[in-house]
């Protein structure tokens, strides 16, 4: 073999470490490594130009520039010899891109998340009603288990009262892979909601729809991959989507949402209680709007021990532990900040903050992971 041989199997071998972001898959699994061609470079010693042909999945791939910076590096960083990269980037052809997307659905003709072996952990976030900020704690969470380096999901399952293409500046929507939904990616999160699709002609896609089937399109037809964490933000109440959510994703685990004060405590509580009715377990209880921080007093402006009721109530009804596991302060910058298109939590370079607001967050995202499934 010689010597411009030996490199282009060894540069094939390194891209077989290159991640497709949406998919998963390294690029050489995907078949879109068409072709690597190494030429000596005259008057240089061990020296190469190397060509690599790319054919994206769809034109115009908006995380071709990550792809086509992953390849470079791999070939540039090449320990044996000088290599010169060059990329060509195309796109599949039809043939090709329908027998990759077919592979990929045969090889999940269901809901990927309910089946056994699945390491995804699934938490479902509720609420007994709306305006607790149960959508801003959804979105703070699930960056912040992006942010510790979790592959982290999220559906925004509250059909009629979506909230989660807003809380992370999202504008654009989902890419078709020949019928095949790839997620959107805001800050470092894989995202789908209904918000992405209404008013396209997209929307069509979805067939309505309707809330069961919608949730069951949302998991089956959405190319997930295989994430550690994935976040549901549930509709307020205990209707017909938290039964869902039961029935298509029985190893899912209840966090529930709730206000100090008694009249949100008291609705919280039948939250749970659906647990009683379905497989999910209630993992926890989190207390939101607890406080507001002014010169250094804590002013509790809408009372005070509603998490510690519902935690209590739950606990005693359910006959295992439900601990308060996290009280959140009345923080102005979290509504400004998420309505602005970023996670409160993160900074502007989308790392987690350091300061009260990550440090909760981050110890809320860090007991959840700890509990046993």
């Amino acid at each position: 073999m010689s010597d411009e041989h030996t490199i282009e199997a060894r540069i094939y071998e390194r891209l077989s470490k290159v991640i497709d972001p949406e998919l998963g898959r390294s690029v050489t699994d995907l078949g879109m490594i068409a072709a690597i061609d190494a030429t000596p470079v005259a008057g240089e010693t061990n020296t190469y130009d190397v060509r690599v042909r790319v054919e994206l999945t769809v034109e115009g791939c908006p995380l071709s520039q990550t792809i086509t910076n992953q390849i470079n590096g791999a070939v540039a960083s090449y320990p044996d010899a000088t290599l010169i990269p060059s990329i060509e980037v195309g796109s599949m052809s039809q043939d090709k891109l329908t027998q990759l997307v077919a592979g990929l659905k045969a090889e999940r003709k269901q809901n990927p998340f309910n089946k056994p072996g699945i390491k995804t952990r699934i938490f479902a976030i509720a609420s007994g009603k709306g305006g607790v900020g149960k959508s801003s704690v959804t979105a703070n969470l699930a960056a912040t288990f992006a942010a510790l380096g979790y592959d982290t999901a999220a559906i925004d399952a509250d059909i009629y009262g979506f909230s989660l293409p807003r809380l992370f500046g999202v504008q654009s929507q989902p890419t078709n892979l020949n019928g095949m939904l790839m997620p959107v990616t805001a800050w470092g999160v894989k995202l789908i909601s209904i918000g992405m699709f209404a008013g396209a002609d997209r929307a069509i896609l979805w067939r309505g729809p309707r809330l069961q089937r919608s949730l069951e399109q949302f998991l089956s037809d959405v190319w997930w991959g295989e994430p550690d964490v994935l976040l549901l933000d549930l509709a307020p109440g205990t209707g017909d989507m938290a039964i869902s959510v039961a029935q298509a994703l029985p190893n899912a685990e209840l966090v529930v949402v709730t206000t100090p004060q008694p009249s949100a405590s008291d609705i919280a509580v039948r939250s749970g209680l659906v647990a009683l009715q379905v497989p999910m377990k209630v993992r926890g209880v989190v207390e939101n709007m607890s406080y507001y921080e002014h010169k250094g007093e804590k002013l509790r402006i809408f009372g005070e021990g509603g998490g510690a009721r519902v935690s209590e109530q739950l606990t005693h009804s359910l006959g295992y532990e439900v601990p308060l596991l996290a009280q959140l302060p009345l923080e102005p910058e979290l509504r400004e900040t998420g309505e602005a298109g970023r996670p409160a939590v993160l900074t502007k370079e989308g790392a987690l903050r350091s300061d009260g607001i990550g440090e909760t967050f981050r110890n809320l995202a860090e007991s959840l992971m700890r509990l046993p499934q």
